[in-house]
């Protein structure tokens, strides 16, 4: 795959994410890479109406090559984790249920979906301010033996061997908060 498809690919999962509620508004963001170039979406556009002249085509080091002009905010989270990391795909959701856990600091639960379960909870970050270096490398660091990470009061951050298995992991994530959230408060209710 040379670069280009990839901004084609970026859309159509945008736009997906976009269409299933797990990046409302202006939030969220998604990258794939392909050697050692990476593709993003860019700021300040709704995934839902993101065009394909719009993905910023750059270098590791975050220099532009072509596309668009206006990287995520998120572009240096981005960058940390395929430099810490060997995946192909980047899904960064702001979904309501997730990122509901991660404002309360509750942890979500790996269920059997996850595959092997080594670890009983998605791994959280503390909290740094978005579209910072300092959340970049705690990013970047947390990564390295996870393949999803909950960013406290922020959001969640998928990665994948491509574009849709991070999209499907980002998608299994909220979904995975959903059931926890509705047991839990079940759980709570007498009937």
């Amino acid at each position: 795959m040379n670069p280009s498809p990839l901004a084609k690919e970026i859309c159509e999962i945008a736009h997906y994410l976009y269409s299933k509620g797990l990046t409302p508004g202006k939030s969220g963001n998604i990258s794939a890479r392909f050697q050692d170039t990476v593709a993003i979406t860019p700021g300040g556009v709704s995934l839902g109406q993101v065009r394909e002249d719009e993905i910023v085509l750059l270098n590791l080091e975050g220099d532009i090559l072509a596309g668009g002009v206006n990287p995520s905010s998120e572009l240096h989270l981005h960058l940390e984790v395929y430099k810490n990391k060997d995946v192909k795909g980047i899904v960064h959701t702001h979904s309501a249920y997730a990122t509901g856990f991660a404002m309360s600091g509750k942890k979500i639960e790996r269920l059997e979906g996850f595959g092997n379960r080594i670890k009983p909870f998605i791994k959280m970050v503390d909290y740094a301010q978005p579209g910072t270096m300092e959340l970049a490398q705690q990013v970047g660091k947390a990564i390295k033996r996870e393949d999803v990470i909950i960013l406290e009061r922020h959001g969640v951050v998928a990665t994948g061997e491509n574009l849709t298995d991070a999209l499907l992991l980002a998608e299994f994530v909220e979904e995975t908060a959903k059931i926890q959230y509705i047991s839990r408060v079940l759980s709570n209710i007498k009937f």
